[in-house]
């Protein structure tokens, strides 16, 4: 039987991904099909991304709770 073709990395499979990965829930076998789809330049920039609204969001959050 024929192995189907890598699917082309799209933005959309990027970001579930690394949200799933900032949760800590992955399934193994998902995790090794994104290993194979996914682009590592995606993956850094989206993770950045992330990284970055989430602190952003936590300074909002202490900023309203000080100012409460």
């Amino acid at each position: 039987m024929a192995n189907p073709a890598p699917r082309k990395p799209s933005l959309w499979r990027t970001v579930k991904a690394v949200a799933w990965s900032f949760v800590g829930l992955r399934a193994r076998g998902d995790y090794e099909e994104d290993v194979k789809s996914l682009s590592l330049l995606h993956i850094i920039a989206v993770g950045l991304v992330g990284v970055l609204a989430f602190v952003v969001v936590l300074m909002l959050l202490v900023n309203w709770v000080v100012a409460q």
